[in-house]
């Protein structure tokens, strides 16, 4: 079965796309420095999976979804928009509004350094710049991996990868007590900040 957002029957989706490529043709000014009026929620949403939703229907175009992301936005107060030229919309994000699904390791110990890729194919160098945190889900208690990708936007690291990460972690002097976590670009982060980590996970 085609969806509305295949089929082009709806003309909302199609316009945001139009604008961004026309945009993209003209100019190189970054969204961040849009400032386009506030149009209202027509229905975009990221699930927890990854999946780009319009008006309940996945949108199943890669490179479409690629180029929403590319303009994805996050701003202080919390609310996620889709940004072009002329307008601004809401999007509904579930968790972080991307995934990391690959992992590349270069070194070892604290000269390490990782690389991931998203869903989208963003491709980040942790380090200072592009951080790693780990959020305590209550309650479990269970530690979800989140690393910076680009302005307030995070990536999920999937479960996958975590287990690749835990088996990455390192005990380190911190604080004055030993944190369990990990290191990359020269910069440590450590699984459960602030907390004491001798007794481990």
């Amino acid at each position: 079965m085609v969806s509305a957002v295949e089929s082009g029957r709806n003309s909302s989706i199609g316009g945001l796309e139009a604008l961004l490529l026309d945009a993209g043709s003209r100019s190189s000014t970054p969204h961040e420095h849009w400032n386009p009026p506030y149009c209202g929620d027509i229905g975009l949403a990221i699930l927890a999976d990854g999946t780009w939703q319009y008006q309940g229907s996945p949108i199943q175009r890669a490179e479409l979804v690629k180029l929403f992301a590319r303009v994805l936005r996050r701003e202080a107060d919390g609310r996620y928009y889709l940004v072009t030229p002329a307008e601004k919309v809401d999007v509904t994000v579930a968790d972080a509004p991307f995934l990391a699904v690959e992992l590349e390791v270069k070194g070892a110990g604290s000269g390490q350094s990782l690389f991931f890729r998203t869903n989208v194919d963003d491709i980040v160098g942790c380090g200072p710049a592009y951080g790693l945190r780990f959020s305590r889900q209550d309650p479990s208690g269970g530690l979800k991996p989140y690393v910076h990708v680009r302005g307030r936007l995070e990536a999920l690291v999937t479960r996958a990868l975590y287990y690749d990460l835990i088996d990455l972690a390192e005990l380190e002097p911190l604080d004055g007590s030993r944190q369990l976590g990990l290191w990359s670009a020269g910069q440590f982060f450590p699984l459960l900040a602030g907390e004491p980590s001798d007794r481990g996970l």
